[in-house]
């Protein structure tokens, strides 16, 4: 699914096009994503002016003068500019219109949500208990040490809760601990302060490559057909199963720990 850097990638790629656009049409194909599509989205979202475009966590926010357009990419959405003649596409669920191009949503498994709302974005209920921003000050090794206080969860089911840290995905978690020497399976509240503060380091500096490096899936995000990001190429472990450790060239393993796949080197993570 779409991790934070690859919405962070759809946010940097779309800003240039569609802010402070007045919004032409909105288009409807389908309703039933995650949560329904807003039966007044197209009244509320027409002719309005894109004034910017944010994200917090995997959420993206459009603010307009009548209120937040908020986009989640879900499973496998994905949000492309294409000029307007361009027809829709299976699993095109949902076009904003502006002057030359449009802003089109694609979900097949149509796990993502496109919500609107008048009020404060980051008070709605699936924004407002979120934890900090893993690139923010406020996230921080201390920050992790102290909401992991006698938790026997695993360390990586940890950091992927979005209420202790909010936008850490699957790939990013794998990559950090083995960056850090963190066993994926380590209770969390058996991991030092100094250890949490080379894991925050570490996930602050994932990300930001990341982010650079167009995301681990998806690049190019203004063009018709998105393109692989350059991310993958640097993966130590993710998805690298049997593959040479880097640092120790032991084989990477893989098990699945809370019904994800997670990928470490049993030699360098204790």
């Amino acid at each position: 699914m779409p991790e934070l850097p690859e919405v962070e990638t759809t946010r940097i790629g779309i800003t240039p096009y569609i802010k402070k656009q007045r919004v032409n049409n909105v288009v409807i194909r389908q309703t039933s994503l995650r949560w329904p599509v807003p039966h007044n989205l197209r009244q509320e979202l027409k002719d309005q002016t894109i004034n910017d475009i944010q994200r917090r966590a995997k959420y993206l926010l459009f603010a307009t003068q009548a209120g937040h357009l908020i986009i989640h990419l879900g499973m496998s959405g994905s949000l492309r500019m294409v000029n307007n003649q361009v027809a829709p596409n299976k699993h095109d669920h949902i076009d904003v219109v502006f002057n030359k191009k449009t802003l089109r949503f694609h979900d097949p498994r149509r796990f993502g949500a496109v919500l609107w709302t008048n009020k404060n974005p980051l008070e709605h209920k699936l924004l407002k208990n979120l934890g900090p921003e893993p690139l923010s000050d406020e996230f921080t090794g201390e920050h992790l040490h102290q909401l992991a206080q006698a938790k026997k969860v695993n360390v990586k089911n940890f950091i992927m809760n979005s209420h202790i840290v909010a936008g850490v995905g699957n790939i990013y978690a794998s990559e950090s601990l083995f960056l850090s020497g963190i066993h994926p399976q380590r209770a969390a509240g058996r991991i030092s302060l100094a250890r949490y503060e080379i894991l925050a380091e570490n996930i602050k500096q994932i990300l930001t490559h990341a982010i650079e490096l167009g995301g681990t899936t998806l690049r190019n995000f203004v063009r018709e057909d998105g393109k692989p990001g350059y991310f993958s190429n640097k993966l130590n472990v993710y998805n690298q199963t049997g593959k040479p450790c880097p640092v120790c060239k032991n084989p990477i393993k893989v098990r699945i720990i809370g019904q994800r796949s997670s990928f470490f080197c049993v030699q360098c993570q204790h």
